[in-house]
Protein backbone atom coordinates (compact mmCIF):
# COMPACT_ATOMS: atom_id res chain seq x y z
CA UNK A 1 0.00 0.00 0.00
CA UNK A 2 0.98 3.45 -0.91
CA UNK A 3 -0.13 6.15 1.43
CA UNK A 4 -2.79 3.94 2.57
CA UNK A 5 -4.17 3.29 -1.01
CA UNK A 6 -4.56 -0.66 -1.82
CA UNK A 7 -3.04 -1.72 -4.85
CA UNK A 8 -4.81 -2.08 -7.56
CA UNK A 9 -4.96 -5.79 -8.33
CA UNK A 10 -6.19 -6.39 -5.60
CA UNK A 11 -8.92 -4.10 -5.56
CA UNK A 12 -10.12 -5.23 -9.25
CA UNK A 13 -10.08 -8.67 -7.87
CA UNK A 14 -12.43 -7.90 -4.50
CA UNK A 15 -14.64 -5.62 -6.95
CA UNK A 16 -15.16 -8.56 -9.61
CA UNK A 17 -15.77 -10.78 -7.01
CA UNK A 18 -18.00 -9.03 -4.76
CA UNK A 19 -20.04 -8.30 -8.28
CA UNK A 20 -20.26 -11.44 -9.37
CA UNK A 21 -20.22 -13.85 -6.18
CA UNK A 22 -17.50 -15.79 -7.19
CA UNK A 23 -14.19 -16.31 -6.91
CA UNK A 24 -13.85 -18.44 -10.13
CA UNK A 25 -15.76 -16.15 -11.67
CA UNK A 26 -14.02 -12.95 -10.53
CA UNK A 27 -10.94 -14.92 -11.95
CA UNK A 28 -12.54 -15.68 -15.29
CA UNK A 29 -13.42 -12.15 -16.15
CA UNK A 30 -9.62 -11.29 -14.88
CA UNK A 31 -8.25 -13.35 -16.80
CA UNK A 32 -6.42 -14.66 -13.49
CA UNK A 33 -6.61 -18.21 -11.58
CA UNK A 34 -8.23 -19.22 -8.54
CA UNK A 35 -6.27 -19.17 -6.26
CA UNK A 36 -4.72 -15.94 -7.30
CA UNK A 37 -8.09 -13.67 -7.13
CA UNK A 38 -8.24 -15.46 -3.29
CA UNK A 39 -4.92 -14.72 -2.65
CA UNK A 40 -5.57 -11.12 -3.74
CA UNK A 41 -8.70 -10.43 -1.19
CA UNK A 42 -7.65 -12.42 1.57
CA UNK A 43 -4.37 -9.95 1.46
CA UNK A 44 -6.81 -6.64 1.13
CA UNK A 45 -8.86 -8.18 3.91
CA UNK A 46 -5.56 -8.09 6.26
CA UNK A 47 -3.84 -5.35 5.34
CA UNK A 48 -7.25 -3.20 5.74
CA UNK A 49 -7.98 -5.42 8.85
CA UNK A 50 -11.92 -5.94 7.72
CA UNK A 51 -13.68 -8.69 6.83
CA UNK A 52 -15.10 -8.18 3.51
CA UNK A 53 -16.62 -11.59 2.71
CA UNK A 54 -17.89 -14.18 4.42
CA UNK A 55 -16.68 -17.28 2.76
CA UNK A 56 -19.82 -20.49 3.06
CA UNK A 57 -18.24 -23.75 0.68
CA UNK A 58 -17.75 -22.75 -2.61
CA UNK A 59 -20.17 -19.22 -2.41
CA UNK A 60 -19.13 -15.60 -0.77
CA UNK A 61 -21.36 -13.32 0.12
CA UNK A 62 -20.38 -9.42 1.18
CA UNK A 63 -20.58 -8.22 4.94
CA UNK A 64 -22.00 -4.99 5.37
CA UNK A 65 -18.41 -3.10 5.29
CA UNK A 66 -17.96 -5.24 2.55
CA UNK A 67 -21.05 -4.01 0.28
CA UNK A 68 -20.24 -0.60 0.81
CA UNK A 69 -16.34 -0.72 0.38
CA UNK A 70 -17.26 -2.45 -3.26
CA UNK A 71 -19.80 -0.01 -4.35
CA UNK A 72 -16.85 2.95 -3.46
CA UNK A 73 -14.20 1.06 -5.39
CA UNK A 74 -16.68 0.26 -7.82
CA UNK A 75 -17.00 3.69 -8.75
CA UNK A 76 -13.38 4.80 -8.37
CA UNK A 77 -12.66 2.04 -11.29
CA UNK A 78 -15.29 3.02 -13.64
CA UNK A 79 -14.43 6.77 -12.51
CA UNK A 80 -10.61 5.48 -13.84
CA UNK A 81 -11.86 4.12 -17.13
CA UNK A 82 -13.15 7.27 -18.03
CA UNK A 83 -10.54 9.21 -17.48
CA UNK A 84 -8.54 6.35 -19.57
CA UNK A 85 -10.69 6.79 -22.43
CA UNK A 86 -10.45 10.72 -21.62
CA UNK A 87 -6.55 10.96 -21.77
CA UNK A 88 -6.59 8.46 -24.96
CA UNK A 89 -9.11 10.96 -26.73
CA UNK A 90 -6.67 14.36 -26.17
CA UNK A 91 -3.48 11.94 -27.22
CA UNK A 92 -2.64 11.22 -30.65
CA UNK A 93 -4.51 7.62 -30.37
CA UNK A 94 -7.65 9.23 -31.75
CA UNK A 95 -10.64 9.73 -30.76
CA UNK A 96 -12.72 7.26 -28.10
CA UNK A 97 -16.55 7.20 -27.46
CA UNK A 98 -18.15 5.72 -24.58
CA UNK A 99 -22.03 4.85 -25.13
CA UNK A 100 -24.37 2.72 -22.89
CA UNK A 101 -27.03 1.13 -24.58
CA UNK A 102 -29.45 -1.35 -24.56
CA UNK A 103 -28.35 -5.03 -25.45
CA UNK A 104 -31.15 -5.68 -27.84
CA UNK A 105 -31.00 -2.51 -29.35
CA UNK A 106 -27.70 -2.26 -29.97
CA UNK A 107 -27.93 -6.07 -31.67
CA UNK A 108 -30.94 -5.09 -34.07
CA UNK A 109 -30.29 -1.45 -34.59
CA UNK A 110 -27.43 0.63 -33.76
CA UNK A 111 -24.70 -1.98 -34.68
CA UNK A 112 -26.14 -3.16 -38.25
CA UNK A 113 -25.82 1.10 -38.80
CA UNK A 114 -22.56 1.39 -37.08
CA UNK A 115 -20.01 0.48 -40.36
CA UNK A 116 -21.92 3.56 -41.74
CA UNK A 117 -20.34 5.55 -39.24
CA UNK A 118 -16.90 4.24 -39.01
CA UNK A 119 -17.18 4.85 -43.04
CA UNK A 120 -17.34 8.75 -42.12
CA UNK A 121 -15.19 8.88 -38.97
CA UNK A 122 -12.17 6.01 -38.88
CA UNK A 123 -10.77 7.80 -36.75
CA UNK A 124 -13.53 7.78 -33.99
CA UNK A 125 -13.75 4.24 -32.09
CA UNK A 126 -17.07 3.83 -30.63
CA UNK A 127 -17.08 1.53 -27.53
CA UNK A 128 -20.53 -0.13 -26.46
CA UNK A 129 -21.60 -1.22 -23.24
CA UNK A 130 -25.13 -2.95 -22.15
CA UNK A 131 -26.79 -0.80 -19.52
CA UNK A 132 -30.79 -2.38 -19.09
CA UNK A 133 -31.37 0.14 -15.97
CA UNK A 134 -31.35 3.95 -15.64
CA UNK A 135 -28.08 5.22 -14.24
CA UNK A 136 -26.60 8.77 -13.54
CA UNK A 137 -23.88 9.61 -15.37
CA UNK A 138 -21.47 11.23 -12.97
CA UNK A 139 -21.12 7.65 -11.04
CA UNK A 140 -20.63 5.51 -14.05
CA UNK A 141 -17.57 6.00 -16.96
CA UNK A 142 -19.68 6.67 -19.90
CA UNK A 143 -19.71 9.86 -22.43
CA UNK A 144 -23.15 9.06 -23.63
CA UNK A 145 -26.28 7.12 -23.72
CA UNK A 146 -29.05 5.37 -25.81
CA UNK A 147 -32.11 4.04 -23.64
CA UNK A 148 -35.97 3.69 -23.31
CA UNK A 149 -38.05 6.29 -22.05
CA UNK A 150 -40.55 8.91 -22.21
CA UNK A 151 -38.12 11.85 -22.63
CA UNK A 152 -34.77 12.77 -22.04
CA UNK A 153 -33.17 12.46 -18.68
CA UNK A 154 -32.73 15.05 -16.65
CA UNK A 155 -30.17 17.21 -16.68
CA UNK A 156 -29.15 15.85 -19.94
CA UNK A 157 -28.86 16.72 -24.13
CA UNK A 158 -29.58 14.90 -27.16
CA UNK A 159 -32.27 13.71 -29.44
CA UNK A 160 -35.29 11.34 -29.71
CA UNK A 161 -34.42 8.36 -32.14
CA UNK A 162 -37.70 7.05 -32.76
CA UNK A 163 -40.90 5.46 -31.45
CA UNK A 164 -40.75 2.06 -30.07
CA UNK A 165 -44.11 1.93 -31.55
CA UNK A 166 -45.96 -1.09 -30.78
CA UNK A 167 -45.77 -4.50 -29.14
CA UNK A 168 -46.75 -7.71 -31.06
CA UNK A 169 -47.28 -11.59 -30.30
CA UNK A 170 -45.23 -14.01 -32.83
CA UNK A 171 -44.07 -17.60 -32.56
CA UNK A 172 -43.07 -20.20 -35.36
CA UNK A 173 -45.29 -20.50 -37.54
CA UNK A 174 -45.20 -24.28 -36.80
CA UNK A 175 -46.25 -24.06 -33.66
CA UNK A 176 -49.14 -21.78 -34.40
CA UNK A 177 -50.81 -24.56 -36.23
CA UNK A 178 -49.89 -27.32 -33.88
CA UNK A 179 -51.56 -25.01 -31.06
CA UNK A 180 -54.03 -26.99 -28.82
CA UNK A 181 -57.28 -26.85 -30.12
CA UNK A 182 -56.64 -25.10 -32.95
CA UNK A 183 -57.24 -27.03 -36.80
CA UNK A 184 -57.09 -25.86 -40.14
CA UNK A 185 -60.54 -27.95 -40.26
CA UNK A 186 -62.05 -25.75 -37.92
CA UNK A 187 -63.03 -22.20 -37.30
CA UNK A 188 -61.08 -21.34 -34.31
CA UNK A 189 -60.16 -17.57 -33.90
CA UNK A 190 -57.02 -16.13 -32.97
CA UNK A 191 -57.40 -15.56 -29.62
CA UNK A 192 -58.03 -19.54 -29.33
CA UNK A 193 -54.27 -19.79 -30.96
CA UNK A 194 -52.69 -17.65 -28.53
CA UNK A 195 -54.63 -19.35 -25.57
CA UNK A 196 -53.20 -22.69 -26.38
CA UNK A 197 -49.33 -21.28 -26.57
CA UNK A 198 -46.54 -20.51 -24.03
CA UNK A 199 -46.66 -17.26 -23.05
CA UNK A 200 -43.38 -16.31 -22.82
CA UNK A 201 -42.03 -12.83 -20.49
CA UNK A 202 -40.08 -9.84 -20.26
CA UNK A 203 -38.03 -9.47 -16.94
CA UNK A 204 -38.36 -5.61 -17.42
CA UNK A 205 -42.00 -5.65 -18.42
CA UNK A 206 -43.54 -7.66 -16.81
CA UNK A 207 -46.98 -6.95 -17.10
CA UNK A 208 -46.98 -6.32 -21.07
CA UNK A 209 -48.90 -9.81 -21.73
CA UNK A 210 -51.61 -8.12 -18.85
CA UNK A 211 -51.95 -4.54 -20.62
CA UNK A 212 -52.22 -6.68 -23.91
CA UNK A 213 -55.07 -9.17 -23.09
CA UNK A 214 -56.99 -5.85 -21.68
CA UNK A 215 -56.33 -3.65 -25.27
CA UNK A 216 -58.25 -6.40 -27.03
CA UNK A 217 -60.73 -6.80 -24.49
CA UNK A 218 -59.87 -10.42 -24.26
CA UNK A 219 -59.28 -12.48 -20.35
CA UNK A 220 -56.36 -12.36 -19.12
CA UNK A 221 -55.86 -16.22 -17.55
CA UNK A 222 -53.90 -16.78 -14.50
CA UNK A 223 -52.34 -19.63 -15.99
CA UNK A 224 -50.91 -17.09 -18.72
CA UNK A 225 -48.15 -15.81 -16.13
CA UNK A 226 -46.72 -19.42 -15.51
CA UNK A 227 -44.29 -18.75 -18.62
CA UNK A 228 -40.59 -18.78 -18.54
CA UNK A 229 -38.81 -14.72 -17.92
CA UNK A 230 -36.28 -13.27 -19.93
CA UNK A 231 -34.47 -10.55 -19.39
CA UNK A 232 -34.09 -9.05 -22.41
CA UNK A 233 -35.93 -9.31 -25.80
CA UNK A 234 -33.54 -10.92 -27.49
CA UNK A 235 -33.87 -13.77 -25.36
CA UNK A 236 -37.64 -13.40 -25.77
CA UNK A 237 -37.34 -13.74 -29.86
CA UNK A 238 -34.69 -16.40 -29.31
CA UNK A 239 -36.85 -18.52 -27.20
CA UNK A 240 -39.38 -17.73 -29.75
CA UNK A 241 -37.57 -18.83 -32.88
CA UNK A 242 -36.39 -22.55 -30.57
CA UNK A 243 -40.40 -23.00 -30.48
CA UNK A 244 -40.44 -22.46 -26.51
CA UNK A 245 -43.45 -20.61 -27.20
CA UNK A 246 -45.03 -16.79 -28.04
CA UNK A 247 -43.50 -13.63 -27.21
CA UNK A 248 -44.45 -9.85 -27.12
CA UNK A 249 -42.03 -8.01 -28.93
CA UNK A 250 -41.45 -4.44 -30.62
CA UNK A 251 -42.55 -4.85 -34.23
CA UNK A 252 -39.47 -3.53 -35.55
CA UNK A 253 -37.28 -6.18 -33.70
CA UNK A 254 -39.55 -8.91 -35.19
CA UNK A 255 -39.89 -7.27 -38.87
CA UNK A 256 -37.18 -9.42 -40.76
CA UNK A 257 -38.51 -12.45 -39.53
CA UNK A 258 -42.00 -11.92 -40.18
CA UNK A 259 -41.21 -10.58 -43.94
CA UNK A 260 -39.02 -13.43 -43.92
CA UNK A 261 -41.96 -15.71 -43.46
CA UNK A 262 -39.57 -17.68 -40.16
CA UNK A 263 -41.87 -15.70 -37.79
CA UNK A 264 -45.71 -15.59 -37.46
CA UNK A 265 -48.47 -13.27 -35.85
CA UNK A 266 -50.95 -15.57 -34.04
CA UNK A 267 -53.19 -12.42 -33.23
CA UNK A 268 -53.06 -9.10 -35.17
CA UNK A 269 -54.00 -7.08 -31.94
CA UNK A 270 -50.97 -5.17 -30.91
CA UNK A 271 -49.85 -3.21 -27.44
CA UNK A 272 -49.00 0.34 -28.41
CA UNK A 273 -46.11 1.50 -26.04
CA UNK A 274 -45.73 5.36 -25.22
CA UNK A 275 -41.76 5.00 -24.63
CA UNK A 276 -39.34 6.21 -27.24
CA UNK A 277 -35.59 5.57 -27.47
CA UNK A 278 -33.12 8.64 -26.78
CA UNK A 279 -29.82 9.38 -27.62
CA UNK A 280 -28.78 11.38 -23.99
CA UNK A 281 -25.14 13.26 -22.75
CA UNK A 282 -24.74 15.12 -19.46
CA UNK A 283 -25.10 19.06 -20.04
CA UNK A 284 -22.57 19.59 -17.54
CA UNK A 285 -19.39 18.27 -19.01
CA UNK A 286 -17.79 20.07 -22.02
CA UNK A 287 -18.44 17.66 -25.36
CA UNK A 288 -15.98 15.99 -26.87
CA UNK A 289 -15.60 16.32 -30.87
CA UNK A 290 -16.38 12.55 -30.98
CA UNK A 291 -19.48 13.04 -29.24
CA UNK A 292 -20.77 15.83 -31.72
CA UNK A 293 -19.60 13.51 -35.13
CA UNK A 294 -22.06 11.04 -33.19
CA UNK A 295 -24.89 12.54 -32.47
CA UNK A 296 -24.79 14.84 -35.78
CA UNK A 297 -24.74 10.94 -37.20
CA UNK A 298 -27.44 9.97 -35.27
CA UNK A 299 -29.82 12.63 -36.93
CA UNK A 300 -28.82 12.11 -40.15
CA UNK A 301 -29.69 8.17 -39.46
CA UNK A 302 -33.46 9.14 -37.86
CA UNK A 303 -33.89 11.55 -40.70
CA UNK A 304 -32.91 9.49 -43.34
CA UNK A 305 -35.98 7.35 -43.09
CA UNK A 306 -33.76 4.60 -41.62
CA UNK A 307 -35.89 4.16 -38.25
CA UNK A 308 -37.57 0.85 -38.12
CA UNK A 309 -41.56 1.40 -38.74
Amino acid sequence: MRNGVPNLGALQAFEATARLGSFSRAAEELSLTHSAVYRQVTGLEQRLGVQLLTRVRRRVALTDAGAEYAARVRHHLEQLEKDTFGLMTRSGMGRSLHVAVLPTLAATWLLPRLAAFHRQHPDIAVSLSARTLPFQFKDHPFDAAIYHATQLWPQTAGLKLFDEGQLVPVCLPELLDAAPGVSKHTDAGPATALAGLTHLHMISRPDAWRYWYEAQGLAYAPSISAGPRYELFTMVLAAVKSGLGVGLVPQFIAEPDLAAGRLAIPHPGVLRVPEAYYFGYPTDTERPDALLAFETWLRQVTNEKEKPS
